[in-house]
């Protein structure tokens, strides 16, 4: 697949994320609104189990310049500026990248360094800029030849020694495929990559798993190159 067969694709992305984080409502079938794990997001309890707490593999450390790709408003919830490392987010939502340069400076201006509006292919960063990348929630929603590209800008913007967190949605999940149909109706394709194929992938760029964590849907990974 070509970068510009991504891009439709990543534009179905943004929207659904945009109109999620404005807060809109999103009319469902009544079938889909009868599933449990509909009732799950409902009520707050799904969302603790699709939140990988990437800081347990490997928490960004102190000066570090870390990267967080599909940021969404990551900054404002997370404890970043307790780990007191600077912040460079990106992300496809508009929305989430307004609220983000708009809010985090005022909690910290010097850690924060912005949110880019780009994909997660488009790494406008220098080689070896950076000691931290994270990215969760989102490789879900793209092909695993789409992410190999991903990982391929990854390992360039990484500084040697580097660390990238970030999970994939584990097929075999029991909650997967009923969360995956709901995704779908809520404006986004999920992909079902078997964790075998991420490995390979992996391996092919030249990365070396440190270390992984299994969650209810997601499986986290720390990777160095």
């Amino acid at each position: 697949m070509t970068v510009q067969d991504w891009t439709p694709h990543i534009a179905a992305i943004a929207d659904r994320f945009n109109r999620e984080y404005r807060g809109e409502a999103i009319a469902l079938p009544e079938e889909v609104e009868s599933m449990p794990i509909f009732r799950e997001r409902v009520s707050g309890q799904l969302q603790a189990k699709t939140a990988s707490p990437f800081w347990q593999l490997a928490q960004p450390q102190k000066n570090q310049r870390c990267l967080d790709i599909g940021c969404g408003v990551g900054f404002l919830i997370y404890n970043w500026r307790d780990w007191n490392a600077y912040y460079f987010g990106q992300d496809v939502s508009k929305v989430a990248c307004d609220a983000m340069n708009a809010r985090a400076p005022q909690l910290n201006s010097k850690l924060f360094k912005g949110a880019k509006l780009e994909a997660a292919h488009q790494l406008d960063y220098d080689a070896n800029q950076f000691d931290y990348v994270v990215s969760t929630g989102v490789s879900c929603y793209s092909s695993i030849d789409y992410w190999s590209q991903v990982i391929s800008e990854v390992k360039r913007v990484l500084k040697p020694g580097g660390v990238f967190v970030f999970d994939v949605l584990d097929p075999d999940a029991p909650l997967a495929e009923s969360w995956a149909i709901l995704e779908t109706y809520l404006g986004t394709e999920v992909f079902l990559e078997s964790l075998a194929d991420w490995k390979k992938l992996i391996q092919s760029e030249g990365g070396k798993i440190v270390k992984t964590q299994p969650g209810e849907l997601f499986h986290l990974y720390k990777v160095t190159f």
